[in-house]
């Protein structure tokens, strides 16, 4: 795709940067200008800009480049942030609104912003194919806030960063250089400046231009009123108190960044007041660094509240009398083993009249009698410089977990378990007998400790195949149900749980139902099909920035996980089309359908005696039945067949999902499983069936290959070759 584009570049489409009368691309024979050339020409096409706070506070400053004479300005997405005020200052000293954010993408961390001006002196854009190690550049940037510093240096490497190819550049990076342009000795941009080293002050990170030249051929405008509601907290549910950053996407609360309070202290409290006592309040919370702090806040009032949370991979529970250390107190601080590094884990305080207590993971780990604060609100909290996410906060009057599994049959599940591996219990300090031959019980301990993380291994892989197998069972009773009443978008979020156990499908569900709130009363959805249809393109892809996932980057898994593609905006055809029909399902609208179609799916309506397809894929446009045709034939040599034109039905289109994550998946450990659900959905798919006796037959399960042979032995379907299928029963 991407040899594509530069190509159709080449073909004459727009080109930005030709404003000024300066080519593109190309000028091996031109003449090398000099740093201070390129730093005068440069200067009017590089902006300052700030992002701001919700309450008007400056936040973060950062750099960009102007790309189109009638403002569109490129940089990074970190600096502008999600759902926060911009302002752009360009050149000439005037201080800009930005109207829209006119294409993001979260994972090359790339954004492009619009202003409201013209005449603007853009940036010509190069080919970062063309860049050689060792080739000098110059940067242009804000460094700490110091606007327009320029600075030289060689691109030293092209390297692998978090999956994404990189330019390594020799040159310091600092704050508020992010966004700015790497430019070649020409004057042309070959890189956006990103990032900086974690090793050393004279090394920094790029994107190359040419990933920025995907955002701009196919862009996710944003509104910048609509921008400003993206993941922020529902301000009906949530009030964010003394600074930091709190955000909210599916249904998980996210915080960063120093707060206000004394050591970088900051809370969110519900707006729900607690009940009568006792009460009890409990979160899941999963800190990004155990060096952090985060965790639940009860009895608040101002500066005054208790706060319940891990420190430094220690539970503190601490009364806050005021703003400054000297007012709090730490009424109990104590490690425990049912505290889990790294994971999540589940929070709860139970408040009475005279006592607290306070579990980690159901196991009460504190009990405090202490009765200094009753009253206020309930929330979380966090301190220093923590990154945290939470997830499932509660608020009631008991919230324990009480097994509803009766207690014959836990102990068989306990049995079961135990002839998986057997628990042992080992004194932390070594005894004399230990001590005498330390050589010999070192190397014991040892092989001890491998086979305990082989047997930990062996049970973390049969707790993952339990929880798919049970999603297994879950999305075939789903699609089982007759078409109409099977609920799509939760058969497509079923098959994101599979490969992921800690996604909250309940929120992501709740998240289209507040997109569809916020259209029911629409007057456009009353007129008829073709009205509530372009209505919803409109909405979608006009409006709320949803658009097809760019580049190489369509086959990466995240692109066909419903939950993701909600939350970033950005999906395959399939996944984007998944949004738009429940859309149209919660908002009644009749009439629109999915088509199976080679190579792309679409959805299309009917509006007197005409079909209209819609490619969710390409931002929404609207084609007849003979355009597709065109289409599909022309960039997939195949021609649409009639089974391809009808309406698919829920069964089909989570179906496709799996084949496509089966294409996909380039880990036989990841296709094995979607083959797995594809097969309990439809137990009879030959392909699938000799695809899945390959690949276990690869992987030393011979008896599951035998069976899955056996079974295609038994039903014999039609363009199998049984002589063959023997000869690989034989083989196994």
């Amino acid at each position: 795709m991407r040899t594509l584009l530069l190509l159709a570049l080449g073909l004459g489409l727009p080109v930005y940067g030709q404003a000024t009368g300066k080519p593109s691309t190309g000028g091996s024979a031109r003449k090398s200008l000099t740093v201070e050339q390129i730093t005068q020409n440069s200067l009017p096409s590089i902006v300052t800009i700030t992002q701001y706070g919700r309450g008007g506070e400056q936040e973060a400053l950062g750099t960009g480049f102007v790309i189109d004479a009638d403002g569109l300005i490129a940089t990074n997405m970190h600096v502008i942030g999600n759902s926060r005020r911009l302002k752009v200052q360009t050149s000439d000293g005037n201080t800009h609104e930005v109207t829209s954010v006119h294409a993001t993408d979260p994972n090359l961390d790339l954004a492009i912003i619009r202003i409201k001006s013209k005449d603007l002196q853009p940036l010509v854009l190069g080919d970062s194919s063309q860049l050689k190690q060792g080739q000098r550049i110059v940067a242009i940037g804000n460094p700490l806030g110091l606007t327009h510093s320029v600075v030289e240096g060689i691109v030293s490497a092209m390297r692998e960063v978090e999956e994404n190819t990189m330019l390594q550049l020799a040159i310091p990076i600092e704050e508020g250089n992010s966004g700015g342009p790497v430019l070649d000795r020409h004057g042309r941009v070959q890189g956006v400046l990103t990032l900086k080293s974690a090793v050393t002050d004279n090394l920094g990170f790029a994107h190359p231009v040419n990933d920025l030249k995907l955002l701009i051929e196919h862009p996710n405008p944003v509104p910048m009123e609509r921008w400003l509601t993206i993941g922020r907290l529902n301000p009906q549910t949530w009030t964010p108190k003394m600074g930091a950053l709190w955000t909210q996407h599916a249904g998980q609360v996210h915080v960063e960044g120093l707060g206000e309070g004394f050591g970088g202290r900051s809370y969110c409290l519900y707006k729900s007041q607690a009940p009568a006592f006792p009460f009890e309040v409990s979160v899941d919370v999963k800190l990004q660094s155990e060096s952090g702090a985060a965790g639940l806040v009860f009895c608040g009032e101002g500066d005054l509240h208790y706060g319940f949370y891990p420190s430094g991979g220690r539970l503190r529970l601490v009364r806050f009398n005021g703003p400054d250390l000297f007012s709090w107190t730490i009424l109990s601080e104590i490690s425990t083993e049912s505290y889990l590094p790294g994971r999540w884990n589940n929070l709860r305080v139970r408040v009475d009249t005279e006592k607290i207590q306070a579990y980690v993971n159901d196991k009460l780990v504190i009990e405090q009698n202490d009765s200094v604060l009753r009253g206020g609100h309930v929330g979380l909290c966090k301190f220093r410089d923590t990154k945290a996410t939470f997830k499932g906060f509660q608020l009631g009057t008991n919230l324990a977990q009480p097994s509803n599994v009766p207690g014959d049959i836990l102990a068989t599940i306990e049995a079961e378990i135990d002839h998986q591996i057997k628990g042992k219990s080992i004194d932390r300090s070594p005894s004399k007998n230990l001590l005498a031959t330390p050589a010999a019980a070192r190397k014991i301990l040892q092989q001890q400790a491998r086979e305990l993380e082989q047997q930990a291994s062996h049970l973390r892989h049969l707790a993952q195949n339990l929880h798919r197998q049970d999603v297994a069972r879950q999305l075939a009773l789903e699609l089982n149900k007759p078409d109409d009443e099977i609920q799509l978008l939760k058969a497509a979020l079923l098959v994101a749980w599979h490969d992921n156990p800690d996604i909250d499908i309940q929120a992501s569900l709740q998240a289209v139902k507040m997109m569809a709130d916020e259209l029911r009363n629409d007057p456009e959805l009353t007129q008829g099909t073709q009205s509530a249809a372009q209505r919803l393109t409109n909405y979608l892809f006009r409006e709320s920035g949803f658009h097809g996932s760019r580049g190489e980057s369509i086959e990466e898994l995240s692109n066909s996980y419903l939950n993701e593609v909600i939350d970033d905006r950005e999906g395959i055809p399939l996944a984007l089309a998944i949004v738009y029909l429940e859309l149209a399902h919660q908002l009644d609208v009749k009439g629109v359908h999915g088509a199976n179609l080679p190579g792309r799916f679409m959805v299309f309506y009917e509006h007197q005696n005409t079909r209209r397809y819609i490619d969710v894929f390409n931002n929404g446009k609207e084609m007849s039945a003979q355009n597709m045709e065109e289409f599909i034939q022309g960039s997939t040599g195949q021609q649409p067949l009639e089974q391809h034109t009808m309406a698919a039905s829920p069964r089909d289109m989570v179906l496709r999902l799996l084949y496509n994550l089966v294409s996909f998946s380039k880990d036989p450990a990841h296709t094995l499983p979607y083959l797995d659900l594809i097969l309990t959905i439809d137990p009879d798919s030959m392909t699938e069936r000799l695809n899945r006796a390959l690949l276990r037959s690869r992987n030393g399960d011979s008896e599951g290959a035998r069976a899955d042979i056996e079974h295609l032995k038994k039903t014999a379907p039609a363009g199998l070759d049984l002589q063959k299928i023997e000869a690989l029963y034989e083989s196994l």
